[in-house]
């Protein structure tokens, strides 16, 4: 029976996809490297460690919407579920490498681009936690069905910088915001009253409004 082990090489940005996609370059390895693997139907779940990494001042100023204060952080740091993501896994024997597939979202309602984006440097830890199918042929050359273990899993430190980087390719200079319907209805009519031409200078003018302390943020 198969006995499959991973391993992450490198992670890079998919360049031509429709929307943000990472792509990790897995390794996967049979313990009988003569067993003929015909197919698997490999399921990957992706947690972010978020206490196996040590954070700049910065960064915990900019994550305290997801964490709270940092003295706090001993209570609300936990690791974090990212994605579930699969790839289906071609004829091999011994080994091969196959990339996995992970799409990302530049919404900053979700837990995982507001970390993310509040880092700045260093390395993100990641567990990947695999399971699926796996089609192989036995001694007799009989076609044969087993199970991934749960148990399997890699771990990977992916680089920052590789997000950010994909995120200015998709999205140069710019970020999105999602609105409730009823304040962007509000929103719309202060920039039509004030015939302001672009949301960008709409923003500016609001801020430009606040108390100096309060648009600060302090």
């Amino acid at each position: 029976m198969p006995d499959l082990n991973f391993q992450v090489y490198e992670a890079e940005a998919e360049p031509y996809a429709a929307s943000p996609l990472l792509v990790f370059k897995l390794g996967i390895a049979n313990v009988d490297p003569e067993e003929l693997i015909h197919t698997v139907a490999l399921r990957c779940q992706i947690q972010i460690e978020t206490t196996r990494r040590r954070y700049t001042a910065e960064e915990q100023k900019q994550l305290r919407d997801l964490f709270g204060e940092p003295e706090r952080w001993d209570q609300t740091l936990r690791t974090m579920l990212w994605t579930h993501t699969s790839a289906m896994v071609q004829s091999f024997t011994g080994s091969t490498i196959v990339n996995l597939p992970i799409p990302c979202t530049f919404d900053f309602n979700i837990a995982a681009t507001k970390y993310f984006a509040g880092l700045e440097t260093g390395e993100i830890p990641l567990t990947l936690q695999f399971s699926g199918t796996i089609f192989y042929a036995d001694s007799d050359g009989v076609l044969q069905v087993a199970q991934i273990s749960w148990s399997k899993e890699a771990r990977y430190r992916m680089a920052v910088k590789i997000w950010h980087d994909m995120m200015e390719m998709y999205y140069p200079n710019s970020v999105w915001l999602r609105l409730r319907r009823d304040v962007f209805d509000r929103l719309y009519e202060y920039k039509m009253q004030r015939a302001i031409p672009t949301w960008e200078q709409t923003m500016d003018r609001i801020l430009s409004e606040l108390p100096a302390k309060e648009s600060e943020g302090k």
